[in-house]
């Protein structure tokens, strides 16, 4: 008999902070090593260390790049990690901009609250620095998909194409002759830039995301919804102001927005596009064709048709440039980053309109703003909400629960066990009623910090 003992570190009862611990006789693997977002709760996580030796831990194989499943590598090896961390090609490239722009904000905010004194800790200190970073990114390898690779006597895995954003995929391992699917963050069948998620034919121990498992997104189509939304701006010459993820939605925003310019839907109103990180992912879609299905000749196009900021000294001849104009900008939840800029110069106009154009977690801003909250908080500060908020669900890059259950639809075989992870608690027991109604699977929802042991002949 073999035993293998799952730790959920992460990623079990939120949607963020997805950790999960396989613990073998033969080797010690982590998927995803994500730091947590949101709630105050949550965040103050980040700060413990590791509930299980990181020097123990040979592997950690990463789905893909988002922050919520790669920002705690860093401290991971503060901790004493020294293993190999695996991921395909793009994901890599994206972790390391994604990794390095996490450790200069912490930098300038701890920088910041040491000089302005608003943080209630003396002294104020980044979660990790740009050192940290590239400490972390020696121990990187990159990996194709589609190929067994082998980690031990008795364990291998292999990365399948997942859709969600440029080089993300799930994982299927196979450890002591079972199969462990790790469904990562599930795309959708019909997205602007990625092609349709692959799908697991064979899971004998299933751990799926959960993020929208109660829901269907809406069937409004974007493109109308940015028409509209353009056309109003133009009308009450205002800003609007989209907080946009870097990775991906950043690029469809692009995308959308230069093909209804190109159908005569929307007049040449300039775009700006204020994202150092975004940028830099522009750059990796452009370095790995073969994981999008923008043609060459399109992408640059697109590019052209933007305004790209290169400087904080031109974030703010923007903010003062009074012709009417579309601003895209990062962080996708506003937790972070050059949008912040925007809104506490902006968000008290009532010609300003917000659209938020993704999933909002618990504890940010941006799920403030989608609750309808009057004031929001930069920097020890409240500024009043005037501007109009919008909300577009149908660009999200998270399967909905109709398409989760379609990407389950090739399984041949009946899963010992499925654990449902990176989902709220609603949003996981709704998934948990389904599956159950409808394959009728031994389904559970793992708690944070939770250990399952699992036996296999």
């Amino acid at each position: 008999m073999n035993r293998i003992t799952v730790h959920f570190l992460g990623g079990a009862g939120t949607v963020t902070g997805s950790k999960f611990l396989l613990e073998t006789e033969e080797i010690n693997l982590m998927i995803d090593c994500g730091m947590f977002q949101g709630l105050k709760s949550l965040r103050e996580l980040n700060w413990q260390d590791l509930a299980f030796d990181p020097s123990k831990i040979n592997v950690v194989l990463l789905t893909h790049g988002h922050l919520d499943h790669t920002g705690y590598l860093p401290r991971l090896v503060k901790q004493g990690f020294s293993g190999r961390i695996i991921a395909t090609a793009p994901t890599q490239a994206i972790t390391k901009i994604i990794l390095k722009d996490s450790a200069k904000i912490n930098e300038e905010q701890a920088e910041e609250a040491n000089r302005e004194g608003y943080s209630k800790h003396e002294p104020a200190e980044a979660f990790y620095t740009i050192e940290d970073v590239q400490t972390t990114l020696n121990y990187f390898e990159a990996a194709p998909r589609d190929q067994w690779q082998e980690l031990s006597e008795h364990v291998r895995f292999q990365f399948r194409y997942n859709g969600h954003i440029l080089g993300a995929t799930f994982v299927e391992l196979d450890i002591y002759g079972k199969r462990f699917v790790f469904s990562g963050d599930v795309g959708r069948p019909e997205d602007s830039l990625l092609n349709s998620p692959e799908k697991p034919e064979w899971a004998d121990y299933l751990f799926l995301e959960s993020t929208y498992g109660n829901k269907l997104h809406p069937t409004e189509d974007p493109s109308d919804v940015l028409v509209e939304l353009v056309r109003e701006n133009l009308l009450q010459q205002g800003t609007l102001i989209i907080p946009s993820f870097a990775v991906e939605r950043l690029q469809v925003l692009m995308f959308l927005l230069w093909t209804l310019y190109r159908q005569n839907r929307i007049p040449n109103v300039p775009i700006f596009v204020d994202s150092p990180m975004g940028n830099n992912v522009l750059d990796v879609f452009a370095q790995f064709p073969e994981w999008h299905k923008l043609s060459p000749t399109d992408f640059g196009n697109m590019e052209r048709h933007v305004e790209i900021i290169e400087s904080y000294r031109e974030t703010w001849e923007t903010i003062d440039d009074p012709r009417s104009k579309i601003v895209i900008a990062g962080s996708g939840m506003v937790t972070g980053g050059r949008v912040l800029t925007y809104l506490q110069q902006l968000i008290d106009i009532a010609t300003t309109t917000i659209l938020l154009v993704g999933f909002q977690a618990e504890g940010t801003r941006g799920r403030d703003l989608l609750d309808g909250c009057h004031e929001l908080k930069f920097k020890g500060k409240y500024y009043p909400v005037k501007a109009h908020v919008r909300h577009i669900q149908s660009l999200s890059a998270h399967a909905d629960q109709a398409e989760i259950l379609d990407w389950l639809s090739e399984i041949k075989n009946i899963p010992e066990r499925v654990f449902l992870i990176h989902g709220e608690p609603s949003a996981a027991q709704g998934l948990r009623v389904k599956l159950k109604d409808r394959f009728n699977w031994d389904v559970s929802v793992p708690k944070l910090g939770e250990t399952v042991e699992i036996i296999t002949v």
